[in-house]
């Protein structure tokens, strides 16, 4: 295989989900939600190859019709509920790499169920990845809504108290060091850094 330089983007995408069955192809602003995440990607310049693993031969079609290549459908092993989704990129990589008879430079994560992104996240999400050679990888993150250090609380003996011990410390919210919540949206990791911790047991 020659070293490559370029980006595999999958989409993972099972059919049996329980908390919302069949939430994949649901619609959602008037497309299967999947669809986003295709049409996103067919967007991107940057993505080399669009991929979708999926169980399902329902989403597989509705995939399809949208633009995604589906070249293999997921082993049932890979599609239960405590499958870490880890595996299933390791399993779609390699199935790839060997179909294609090359190696990708990353490997992008697209939830299907965080459609909110545009291009030019992927594009800045790269750039910035060339600049941190150190990084394994980079993900989308956002303000949340409240800040947890600052905002939440447990019961214990009957008494409220700071999840976070340190926001005891704080007398305005001014103060209070600004955090992020992971929302979906990309993961972006170099093909070496992810074999790596796979082998590592990440």
């Amino acid at each position: 295989m020659s070293i490559g330089t370029t980006l595999l983007a999958v989409i993972p995408a099972r059919g049996g989900s329980k908390g919302l069955p069949g939430k994949n192809i649901r619609p959602f602003a008037g497309l299967p939600l999947i669809a986003h995440s295709i049409l996103f990607a067919k967007q991107c310049p940057q993505i080399t190859r669009l991929i979708v693993s999926t169980d399902s031969p329902e989403i597989a079609s509705v995939a399809s019709h949208y633009g995604a290549d589906v070249p293999f459908m997921r082993p049932p092993e890979l599609a239960r509920d405590d499958t870490s989704l880890w595996s299933v990129l390791r399993h779609a990589l390699d199935a790839v790499e060997r179909q294609d008879g090359k190696t990708y430079k990353h490997v992008l994560l697209l939830d299907p169920t965080s459609p909110a992104r545009e291009p030019a996240d992927i594009e800045g999400a790269l750039d910035r990845l060339s600049k941190e050679p150190f990084a394994d990888g980079i993900i989308g993150v956002s303000r949340p809504d409240f800040n947890p250090i600052w905002h939440c609380v447990v019961e214990q003996d009957g008494w409220m108290t700071y999840v976070f011990k340190e926001g005891m410390r704080y007398e305005c919210r001014q103060e209070v060091p600004i955090v992020y919540q992971i929302n979906g949206s990309l993961y972006i990791i170099w093909r070496a850094a992810f074999l790596r911790k796979q082998a590592s047991g990440w």
